[in-house]
């Protein structure tokens, strides 16, 4: 003897919020601009011939200094 089964939905609608990313995509691509900008110039820096902290604090003031003028370029 089979039983019968009653008819279960589909797809139930899920009443779950969707997770929110940490970081904006213009957030994202605007601090790896930074990046990569105080990385060319931290190590360009260096090559010159000046010591390592020297180097270091030319790359942490340019990603600082560009934040700004990358986050109002790009869009």
């Amino acid at each position: 003897m089979t039983t019968p089964q009653s008819p279960q939905p589909a797809a139930s609608p899920s009443h779950e919020p969707t997770a929110q990313p940490f970081l904006s995509l213009h957030t994202t691509v605007v601090l790896l601009t930074a990046l990569v900008i105080g990385l060319v110039i931290g190590g360009l820096t260096y090559l010159t011939g000046v010591s390592v902290a020297t180097a270091v604090i030319a790359g942490l003031t340019s990603a600082g200094a560009s934040t700004p003028v990358l986050r109002s370029l790009i869009r």
